[in-house]
């Protein structure tokens, strides 16, 4: 079969916050066409790779992705006509070459990841295999834990709540992801009804978790709790939580500014309120617990937690091998966050994966807050074999379009499935 690449084609769609973004299809001389979208975040670090948007306010207040899908159809269409879809680093590379910039400001990292992620999945259409078995082999068959953020605050909620922005259940407990899938959304229903019982409003930020506006960051933890005893559930046992404070978002010169607690905190301050919130609820997974360029900060964090709980980094190591190695040299964490946009390609996200794997560290697929239906994460994930994925609540579309895809991935692996549970964390489940 000739998988030779025949024609890439760009165009701009809507994201799940009604903002453009990029898809390409990729078609190959044998006949077949797949497509792949990108996602953009919200709380971004400043040290990802560039998203290439046009600056027209004329056009969806600036935020128009023309220029980048006019770089797809121009200069990275004439480059990888030809290429074998199969050979997908030797593609990478050369769109990282043509780009020429150190962070893929020429083109964008949206243009350049659109096409690689098409080129993978047109590649896996036309070996007639699942996604997640061409990109990871025969041996893919771990199912992740769904890490749900069913509570949003910071930016998220638009900082009508919390400070921290996602509060997350860890089904990881259950026997099978269609199991974690069902009580997670047990869980997310048992919720809002305990909001609507205190009084609070019961809408949703970006990622479908709630947005209550409460009056500490505790405060959602407690009523987590509340939900998962509510259906029947144990806390520690059945459900954990996991933390995303995104503690950039409100560092501001050497302080964390805690405005729902009217606290200004210093790195060691922080770190003994983390630890004190680690203390009283079951979690696994404490993200971005500082912000992006507190080294000295994160190794404090590392001495006093690390031990017993996976401490994964996203705005300061945004994916990129240069900075993971770093944490890894300076014993700052033990786990990094995976996003694809954050570096541009699915080669150096496969390698960032590895190196953290190597590390004995733990690595978190994630969405961005800006989404697409696109499932390629779900696939990933089992393909990469990472035991865990974020991809917000059980709820909205965007959002369980990856529950959905890791669910059917379950039923294809049949009897050769298992699920990674409390085997999916650089560090054990402590009891609670």
């Amino acid at each position: 079969m000739d998988t030779r690449i025949k024609t890439v084609l760009a165009r701009q769609i809507l994201d799940s916050r009604g903002n453009p973004t990029i898809e390409v299809e990729c078609s190959l001389q044998c006949g077949v066409t797949a497509r792949a979208a990108v996602p953009s975040g919200a709380s971004t670090g400043s040290h990802e790779a560039v998203e290439l948007r046009d600056g027209d306010k004329q056009h969806f207040s600036g935020k128009g992705v023309l220029k980048a899908v006019a770089n797809v159809n121009g200069p990275i269409a004439a480059e990888v006509s030809g290429m074998n879809a199969i050979h997908q680093s030797a593609i990478d590379e050369a769109m990282i070459r043509l780009d020429g910039t150190p962070n893929k400001a020429k083109f964008g990292a949206n243009a350049i990841l659109a096409v690689s992620l098409a080129v993978a999945r047109a590649a896996a259409m036309a070996s007639d295999l699942p996604l997640f078995h061409y990109l990871g082999g025969a041996n893919a068959t771990r199912l992740p834990v769904p890490m749900m953020n069913i509570l949003n605050g910071g930016i998220h909620a638009n900082w009508q709540g919390a400070d921290f922005q996602e509060y997350m259940i860890v089904p990881y407990g259950a026997n099978d992801v269609r199991q974690a899938v069902e009580w997670g959304a047990e869980v997310y229903h048992a919720l809002k009804s305990v909001l609507k019982a205190e009084g609070h409003r019961v809408g949703v930020g970006d990622e479908g978790g709630f947005a209550p506006e409460v009056g500490s960051n505790e405060e959602p933890l407690e009523y987590i709790m509340r939900a998962i005893t509510d259906v029947g559930l144990n806390p520690g046992k059945d459900v954990g939580v996991a933390l995303d404070p995104a503690s950039t978002e409100f560092f501001k010169d050497g302080k964390y500014l805690l405005r729902t607690e009217n606290r200004e905190l210093t790195s060691e301050e922080m770190v003994k309120y983390h630890a004190v919130l680690a203390d009283r609820y079951p979690y696994v997974v404490l993200e971005d617990g500082l912000a992006e360029d507190d080294w000295n900060g994160w190794k404090i964090l590392n001495e006093h937690l690390g031990a017993t709980i996976e401490l994964v980094g996203d705005d300061i190591f945004v994916t990129n091998v240069e900075r993971i190695a770093r944490g890894i040299r300076e014993n700052i964490a033990n786990g990094v966050l995976i996003k694809l946009n954050q570096i541009g390609t699915l080669s150096e996200t496969m390698a960032a994966v590895r190196m953290a794997r190597l590390a004995e560290w733990g690595a978190m697929v994630s969405h961005r807050s800006g989404e697409t239906v696109d499932s390629f994460i779900a696939d990933m994930t089992v393909a990469l074999d990472t035991g865990h994925l974020k991809t917000g609540a059980p709820a909205r579309g965007e959002r369980v379009e990856k529950y959905n895809q890791l669910m059917r991935i379950e039923e294809q692996l049949g009897g050769t499935a298992t699920f990674a549970g409390k085997k999916a964390f650089s560090r054990p489940v402590r009891p609670f």
